[in-house]
């Protein structure tokens, strides 16, 4: 598996593991826009044999980083494909100058909260009914220490 930036070239399999993933998905446009004019927005994508297996992003805010989306392709999880790109973010975050992190996640979704606990992220607080599409709540979490 290979980490890299997330290019344009990248989208369409971008789309294909967003589908599979979220039941509100990101719309191509909102990628396109991402990678061409947010001057706040890193990606990373994971491939395999020449494949998007699985993407992350964050926006880069003064010296802290909000990771927006981290995938990981169904067929590919379970291999730490998930693991490799937090690593990856939080070493491209570093270089950026962050010193903190955080992000939301589903308050049902206790294998990424346990992604994100492994890498030092503590609850912080709750955004309740977050989801549009079930009014889930969310988890804030946080690192103050990347």
């Amino acid at each position: 598996m290979i980490i890299e930036k997330m290019e344009p070239k990248h989208i369409d399999g971008v789309m294909v593991v967003e589908h599979l993933s979220f039941s509100i998905p990101w719309s191509r446009t909102s990628f396109v826009q991402e990678l061409t004019t947010n001057e706040f927005a890193h990606y990373l994508v994971a491939i395999e044999n020449g494949i998007v297996v699985g993407y992350a992003g964050m926006w880069k805010i003064q010296d802290e980083g909000h990771i927006t989306n981290i995938a990981v392709h169904p067929e590919f999880r379970g291999v730490h494909i998930g693991k490799g790109l937090m690593a990856q973010l939080i070493n491209e975050a570093r270089n950026l100058g962050v010193n903190s992190m955080t992000l939301e996640v589903r308050k049902s979704n206790v294998v990424a909260k346990n992604l994100y606990e492994s890498y030092g992220f503590t609850e912080a607080g709750v955004r309740k009914g977050y989801y549009a599409d079930n009014k889930e709540d969310a988890i804030v979490m946080w690192n103050e220490q990347i």
